[in-house]
């Protein structure tokens, strides 16, 4: 289970951030909230550059970040070098995302799951780990992806 994690929504995201704290509080998961503090809107991708930047840099263990899809958020942190951000609308998905592909940051649909399904997906990506073996070859592939020059 991640020690310390950084959270952040834009707009659309935010009432259900508010109710992950609840989820992250009773899993005993530290996380600092970097924001947005509002439903006023905002621009997601300078909330996801915070959490993938602290994941990136090591200040955070993983994160979770909430947009009305999800896939705007993860875009932008799969931006950040090191990062591997993946949209879970379902706990089966969150797992499959940690056993599978190293993921290191959630984003949550906040417009497309329930409060309960938020929680249960929460819950399924800290609690599955990295199965590494035939995995790790893959993930490698995405690193050395990183470091190259596109044209």
């Amino acid at each position: 289970m991640a020690k310390k994690i950084g959270l952040a929504a834009d707009h659309a995201g935010f009432e259900e951030k508010e109710k992950v704290k609840k989820t992250l509080d009773e899993l005993g998961i530290e996380y600092v909230d970097l924001g947005t503090t509002s439903a006023e809107s905002v621009d997601y991708p300078d909330y996801a550059k915070k959490v993938a930047e602290g994941v990136a840099s090591g200040e955070y263990d993983q994160g979770v970040l909430v947009c009305g899809s999800g896939t705007g958020m993860a875009i932008a942190a799969n931006k950040v070098k090191g990062v591997r951000a993946a949209v879970a609308w379902s706990p089966e998905i969150a797992s499959l995302a940690r056993q599978h592909n190293d993921a290191n940051i959630l984003s949550l649909p906040a417009r497309f799951v329930t409060e309960n399904d938020a929680a249960n997906i929460v819950k399924a990506f800290f609690a599955a780990n990295f199965e590494s073996g035939r995995h790790e070859r893959r993930v490698d592939k995405i690193r050395e992806l990183e470091n190259e020059d596109f044209k």
